[in-house]
């Protein structure tokens, strides 16, 4: 062990590694650091097998650009059916699929046997794992583990390097949910890295807010404290979300990278599209928007499709909960997370009645969607780390 320390260490360049993150339960394993060097890192591959009812949706195929397009001009028409109508009965979707994840701790740690607790980290749409560890002041992953918090981060089904099974019949959000019970699991039970942690706690953005109510709903035992953050009980921003839009075909708009994908993953049309949805100007490191939007990720027709079906009331759940929302946000507050009411206040007592008290609720002046990617990032982080600490985590 010894000699395999000195030569990861090397080949890190980092003198402050204290040992090794054992590699079982990943495929294929590549050791790193955080974007800000402040935490060690584990990433590969997860195959987990799982099985969900999802929706059986009418469309099977999707042929072209026009397609795409008009399908959104009519779901999002006065009066429309879709999805409603998009959706022809229920379906047992099983299989396995192989999850890229990323366990990372403190960099100064001096043997996982430290840690009960780690932090349970779910991306949104337009991102892949990364979103947790954008660059260095822009990473949660670092803000974590100065705190004292490994992390696991993994790209969802569909995003980054995870399988990109059928977008329609098997990408949606049920079987989201439970990928991420299965992974939740697998650290609960030392699984992964020969390491069992006695407590987790989540934290999602957006679509993986979305994802952390339903685990809390129907596993109301797997997370200890969840932070959601992009995320409120208001859909009045969505149309107008998907008409900004204006999604592309992947392989056709991102060719280089995404173009062995299937038709029916889609992305954001243009940068601009990008700013509308996800930012707030001035409020951002215009270098970081850049190498955000060169690297975005697809979202599937099965995810548009089934996006909120996850979210009900968790009444069984006795945790803690955190909603954090940036001030500016569009997609779950049309740009004022204060009107009419605190939007991010209002999400516990009707979604999670019977969470703890340490339950808390913030609003990120002048940051938009993608809190982590705004100038304002470190205070929501402080904000989030708070929360787990009074927690218990």
């Amino acid at each position: 062990m010894a000699s395999l320390l000195g030569a990861v260490t090397s080949l890190l360049g980092l003198s402050s590694v204290n040992f090794v993150i054992n590699p079982s339960g990943f495929n294929s394993p590549v050791y790193s650091t955080s974007a800000g060097g402040r935490a060690s890192c584990i990433s590969g591959y997860i195959p987990v097998t799982t099985s969900a009812q999802t929706s059986k949706i009418g469309i099977t195929t999707i042929p072209n650009q026009q397609t795409v397009t008009e399908f959104f001009v009519q779901y999002l028409s006065v009066n429309s059916t879709l999805p409603a109508s998009a959706i022809v009965g229920q379906q047992t979707t099983s299989g396995t699929y192989n999850i890229n994840a990323k366990l990372c701790y403190p960099i100064a740690a001096k043997s996982p046997d430290a840690y009960n607790s780690i932090l349970f980290l779910i991306h949104g749409i337009g991102f892949a794992k990364n979103y947790w560890d954008i660059a260095s002041g822009y990473s949660f992953v670092d803000a974590a583990a100065d705190a004292g918090y490994p992390t696991f981060s993994y790209d969802r089904l569909g995003t980054g390097l995870s399988d990109h099974p059928d977008p329609i019949q098997v990408v949606q959000s049920t079987l989201q949910v439970n990928i991420a019970h299965s992974l939740i699991q697998s650290l609960r039970g030392g699984k992964l890295s020969n390491k069992t942690f006695s407590k987790v706690a989540g934290a999602g953005h957006s679509y993986g807010s979305i994802q952390s109510v339903g685990i809390a709903a129907q596993y109301p035992t797997d997370l200890d404290a969840i932070v959601l953050q992009g995320f409120s009980l208001s859909s009045s921003g969505l149309p107008i979300t998907f008409a900004d839009f204006t999604s592309a075909i992947a392989n056709q708009n991102v060719p280089a990278r995404l173009g062995a994908l299937q038709n029916g993953y889609l992305v954001t049309s243009n940068p601009i599209a990008n700013q509308f949805a996800f930012y707030t100007y001035p409020n951002y490191d215009q270098s970081i928007f850049n190498s955000l939007d060169a690297k975005k990720e697809p979202f599937s027709v099965g995810d548009a499709l089934t996006l909120t079906a996850p979210v009900v009331p968790a009444t069984a759940y006795t945790g803690s909960i955190d909603v954090v929302l940036g001030g500016e946000d569009v997609i779950f507050c049309q740009g004022d997370c204060l009107y009419p009411v605190d939007q991010a206040a209002a999400v516990q007592p009707v979604l999670f009645p019977n969470a703890n008290s340490n339950s808390d609720s913030d609003i990120v002046n002048g940051v938009g969607h993608a809190v982590n990617a705004h100038y304002g990032a470190q205070s929501a982080f402080a904000q989030m780390i708070q929360f787990y600490q009074r927690s218990g985590i």
